[in-house]
């Protein structure tokens, strides 16, 4: 009986599902073996999923892109809007050239393997697993939705080190960090055999060990808060550092150029962002209608809390800083939207735009650093923030959804300070992976084309050094 207790322990603690944002591919050999009939795609299900997949895409190009776009000055606004629509066109070949297979094929606990190398095996008939037992989707259909995740990530970073960079040095860079940042932590926190692996505790054991690293600790992050904001937000204030602070910052007007751009890019990405949340669960059911209440009620806290505290302190809300709450709150709920109720995320959008406000205004100012679009404030701060209190909201007793036990098929008994120490894990683990892998890979950028323009051509701006083009003629 003990060693059962031990067993069952061992195997809840593996259940602290990493995502129901982003779950391994599972295919279809794997479903047979259990014994069921030939599992069929939902079609349902899989409407929403691509339906979600071109909100995702919406959300980089061209909601980040105008988002971005809009808070540089006129004479770089085509290098940020090259940047980011060039990025995900490269990060797109990668993911179908190795990138997938890293991510979610069964390797270590930190890389995946090369079954899917070149897209192999890969067919209109084979299946990926959902959240439900002997629900599945075409795993085409999941191949293409994390495509747009891994492609937004390396997007979001474009805004730290933006109207100073090499455009070549922003592409080989993204190469290098997609390779060994973005992709070992998907692996790490979103890696498992789904739910039909989970037949009982033995079996549930040995599938927990092949999971990845920050899964097996018990990390919860539905749709991305460890591995698309932190990751990102870190390798921003480390590109930051690196190049150093823009011409004149300090001296000259640094003004957005265009606020209602910025207003145009916000809204789209707060629409797609649906796409990006509420299609991480895979499944065209409850909780995904609850995902889209959280996801609309966290953006809209955060908003008016950061235009509250900035009409307090500084005597008028702006329009920026309304877009930038926004965008706090939608970061903030990521990873929680799918393990936390209503109130929660309500609670989650008010602290999230209250502590991302402290970050870009009084934290920044205190380390000195130039991110330029607050990437790091936003999506750094945010991401650890909305990470953090998954672990309190997602408790029952205050509204949560607790974590699933697929082999007692009931919700397990949920511990908050276990769930506290599992999140610290995957922030901790994200942060020093990802400033370790953006160091080095700006270093070596640095060591051979080198990273930033010379000061005559940031003065005159990237647009036409970089491109020979002018946004507004």
């Amino acid at each position: 009986m003990t060693q059962l207790k031990t067993l069952l322990t061992r195997f809840r603690n593996a259940l602290r599902l990493a995502s129901p944002a982003l779950l391994v591919a599972s295919l279809l050999a794997p479903g047979l073996a259990f014994g069921a009939e030939t599992p069929v795609a939902d079609k349902g299900d899989t409407a929403w999923l691509l339906t979600s997949t071109m909100l995702v895409i919406l959300m980089t190009i061209p909601g980040l892109a105008l988002f971005y776009g809009g808070m540089v000055r006129s004479k770089n606004v085509l290098s940020v809007l090259m940047q980011v629509f060039m990025t995900f066109c490269l990060i797109a070949l990668l993911w179908a050239v190795y990138g997938y297979s890293i991510a979610f094929t069964s390797g270590s606990a930190f890389f995946g393997g090369f079954d899917r190398l070149f897209m192999s095996g890969l067919t209109v008939e084979s299946l990926a697993a959902t959240f439900s037992k002997g629900v599945y989707v075409p795993e085409m259909a999941y191949f293409v939705f994390q495509l747009t995740f891994a492609c937004i990530t390396p997007c979001l970073i474009v805004g730290a080190f933006a109207e100073r960079i090499k455009f070549s040095a922003v592409l080989v860079f993204m190469v290098f960090w997609f390779t060994f940042s973005y992709l070992p932590i998907a692996h790490m926190v979103w890696f498992w055999a789904g739910p039909d692996a989970y037949t009982d505790a033995e079996a549930g054991a040995a599938a927990g060990a092949t999971a990845g690293f920050l899964f097996q600790k018990g990390a919860l992050d539905f749709a991305g808060g460890a591995v698309v904001h932190i990751n990102a937000g870190i390798a921003g204030l480390v590109g930051a550092c690196f190049l150093g602070k823009r011409v004149g910052i300090g001296r000259s007007s640094f003004q957005p150029h265009n606020l209602p751009m910025v207003m145009i890019g916000t809204c789209l990405l707060w629409v797609g962002w649906f796409g990006f949340n509420v299609g991480s669960n895979l499944e065209a059911n409850g909780l995904a209608a609850q995902v889209f209440a959280n996801t609309i009620l966290a953006t809209a806290a955060a908003a008016l809390a950061w235009s509250f505290a900035e009409w307090a302190f500084r005597g008028t809300p702006t329009m920026l800083g309304a877009a930038s709450g926004a965008i706090a709150g939608l970061v903030a709920i990521t990873p929680a939207c799918g393990w936390v109720g209503p109130m929660g995320a309500i609670v989650i959008g008010l602290i999230a735009g209250l502590v991302c406000l402290w970050a870009v205004t009084k934290l920044k100012a205190m380390l000195g650093y130039d991110d330029s679009l607050d990437v790091f404030g936003v999506h750094g701060v945010g991401g650890i923030t909305g990470a953090l209190l998954t672990a309190v909201f997602c408790d029952p007793s205050l509204g949560g959804t607790g974590v699933y036990d697929y082999v007692a098929n009931a919700v397990a008994p949920y511990s908050m300070s276990a769930q506290f120490i599992a999140q610290l894990w995957a922030v901790g683990t994200t942060v020093v992976w990802s400033g370790v892998v953006s160091m080095a890979g700006f270093a070596l950028v640095k060591a051979t084309i080198g990273l930033r323009v010379s000061e005559d051509q940031e003065r005159e701006g990237l647009d036409t050094v970089s491109h020979g083009e002018s946004a507004y003629t």
